[in-house]
This record gives structure tokens, sequence and C-alpha cells, in this order.
């Protein structure tokens, strides 16, 4: 049937959507007003030196019939592939290049990676919840399965005698909560996946921000994962790619359904779906992984932490319940005074002309709470953290 009529079972409005409209009302009600936005999580600082130098030699290769560069291959470079591939390999998780596909940015590949599956599949979300996962399935017409976490369990639920799933989505660290996945957890996880046939996709979108020894950066430091799990990554928060999009994604061997192997099938996908991403976007890449290259992407993520910190201090003054921050670049905190969350929204935005996000954009068990992003600059979430202590003290 044209058109597709799932499209009538989104949401009127996507939640950044909602949260632009409200803030540029409040503009235009206030002209001159300066907002200090925590809410949409997109970076602040520009790229690191050493990618601004790799994309100024790609595009001069250019413009040198001897170093041009026309269509790439469709699954990746393959000398990015095998780069990616050891950048694994120090978290003792072996993967050959082949199994490493580049993609122009996580957000893209986790809707285009539903083609794998087919349509009427069940998909178990796991909520609160990245919008994008519920909306791409409901295109998709794919029915959702939604577990409910909580305060209780540190919004990190573990596997339960639920309705089976075909996919089974996992954010570690989390969007919107900032929560981690225990290297325990995960494996309850991986086992379920390969006990029920399920396929587990690990968006391991904010890899870098971990800073505990024991967390997993992958799924595959799992003993297991290979035969159930795909993992999406992305340089975007990783080194600032969010305006430039490079992301990756792993498919091992191993993993196979119904007698079809799913990396082999993704091949085929990417050749016919794509041509690949440009040349000196994946140039720029590359040099996130070279030893000059993680150094200043480290030094980055370091000034996003220290906001963090800020703001987990200013929270910890006002004795309110949060999680996140410190392995990850959100904070999810309990709205004071039993407020909802767009009405603490509405709140902040008013009175202190702080901008987050509303829990409930993320799912029903995300009312009364608020997500904080630290991709501001240092001066911002300073004065922020200052306005909401003076505001709720």
């Amino acid at each position: 049937m044209i058109p597709n009529t799932n499209y009538k079972n989104l949401k009127d409005s996507y939640l950044f959507y909602h949260i632009a409209q409200k803030t540029k009302a409040y503009l235009e009600q206030h002209p001159g007003a300066y907002l200090y936005r925590m809410g949409i999580g997109d970076v602040s600082l520009p790229l690191c030196d050493a990618v601004i130098q790799a994309l100024h030699k790609a595009v001069d290769d250019q413009a040198v019939k001897a170093s041009f560069h026309g269509y790439m291959p469709e699954c990746g470079d393959p000398e990015l592939r095998r780069t990616i591939a050891g950048y694994y390999k120090k978290r003792n998780a072996d993967l050959s290049p082949e199994e490493v596909f580049i993609s122009s940015g996580a957000s893209d590949e986790l809707g285009d990676i539903l083609d794998l599956f087919g349509r009427d599949k069940k998909v178990m979300i796991m909520e609160p919840a990245y919008p994008a996962y519920v909306d791409a399935n409901i295109i998709a017409g794919n029915t959702i399965i939604h577990i409910p976490s909580g305060e209780a369990e540190g919004f990190v639920p573990q596997p339960g005698e639920r309705d089976r799933a075909d996919v089974i989505y996992i954010c570690s660290p989390n969007n919107p909560t900032g929560a981690v996945f225990s290297r325990v957890r995960l494996k309850q996880w991986v086992d379920y996946a390969n006990r029920t046939d399920a396929v587990l996709l690990f968006d391991a979108a904010y890899e870098a921000f971990i800073e505990d020894e024991d967390i997993p950066h992958s799924i595959f430091e799992i003993e297991g994962a290979k035969t159930c799990a795909i993992e999406i990554c992305s340089l975007s928060k990783t080194a600032g790619f969010t305006g430039t999009r490079l992301g990756y994604t792993v498919i091992p061997r191993e993993l196979e359904r119904n007698g079809m192997r799913l990396n082999e099938m993704w091949i085929r996908n990417r050749t016919t779906k794509t041509n690949g991403v440009s040349y000196i976007i994946q140039k720029g890449g590359a040099a996130v992984f070279t030893e000059e290259g993680q150094k200043q992407v480290r030094e980055r993520i370091q000034v996003y932490k220290k906001n963090a910190k800020v703001l987990m201090e200013a929270l910890d003054r006002l004795g309110i319940w949060y999680c996140g921050g410190k392995n990850a670049p959100y904070i999810w905190m309990r709205c004071p005074g039993g407020m909802g969350s767009w009405e603490f929204f509405d709140y902040l935005l008013q009175e202190i002309q702080v901008v987050g996000t509303p829990g409930e954009g993320f799912g029903a068990c995300g009312e009364g709470y608020f997500r904080f992003s630290t991709f501001g600059s240092p001066e911002d979430t300073k004065e922020a953290a200052e306005r909401l202590v003076k505001l709720l003290g």
C-alpha cells in the first residue's frame, strides 16, 4: 500500500523539534535573552588538529590526478577497517577488518540495519530510550515490546521471563540515563539472546566516555557475543563528528540466523544501497585513531567530563537523585518536588533560562525525570549549575 501508513502511528512531533519550538517561542517573547542549552546532545568543541590536517590533505589529494579518489569501497576503506579492528583488539575484542563496516554515522545505521531483519518483527526496547529506536521500528511496521526500567535497578534492566523478541536494543553508556551495563549484566543479555535466537543491537556511541576499568566498551568483550550481536558506533561524540558524519558497524561472521550469515547480507545491502562514505571524511576519521588523534580526542572528552562534574556537584548540593555523568556525557535526574518532566522543563526555561530534555520524551517511564547534556561550553555549564542551585536550593 502506498503510502506507508505506519507513519500515522508516530507521535505528532519529534522530542527535540518540540523543545526547539518551545525555546523559539520563549526567545520571541524575550528578545535578547540568552539560553543555557544543555538539552540536545550536540558537541561544542571543534574537530581536533590531527583530524583537520587529515581533512585538508584529503582535499588536496582530490585536486591532483595521481591522488584523486572517486567512489570508495561500499563497506569502507580497507585501511580504516583494519585500523578500527586494531582499536577493538586493545579491548580484547578480536575482530577481523571484514567484520567492520564504515558508515555515515550511528543514527543512519540504526535505521538502515533493520533491513537485515525483514518486516513484522518483535523488537525489545529498554526504556527510557533514544526516540529514534522506537520511531524507526514504527515506520518499519515492527511490534515493539517496551521494557521499563527505573531507579531500583539503576535504569539497567535484566532479562526475565518476558515476551521473546527477534531484536533487542541495548545502549551503554545509555542515552538518556547515562547508566552503564556491567560485564555481568551484559553477559546475562548475551546468554539470553543466544538462548532465544534474538539479535542484540548494541549502541556504543558513547564508549569513549567510560572511565571505570571494569565497564565494557564493546559488547564483543563479552564471551558469546559474536553469535548474537551487532555493534553500532560513531565518532560524533567521541571526536566531534556531529557535523562531519562518520561511524562504524561491527557484524561478526559467526552471526547467523536461519542459515544466513548477517555479515554477508550486510555486504550485499551496502553494495546495493550505498556508494560508500567519502574519501575525505574517511581520511579524517582515520586520524582519530592515530596516537596524536587519540591524545587530542581524550583532551576534548575531558572538557565534557569536567562539565559533568560541575553539574553532579550542583545536584549533590541540592540532594537530588541522579545517575550518569561519570561514564557518560548525560546526567539523568529526578525532577524535584514531584514535578512532571515537561513542567520542570518550562520551569527552568522561564525562571533561569536553562534548557534540558524532559524525560517523558524518552518513554513513559521517563516521566518525572530530566536529562542534562554535558556537551555545552564550560562557562555556560558553570553558570547553569549556579542558577540551578540558586533556584532549587
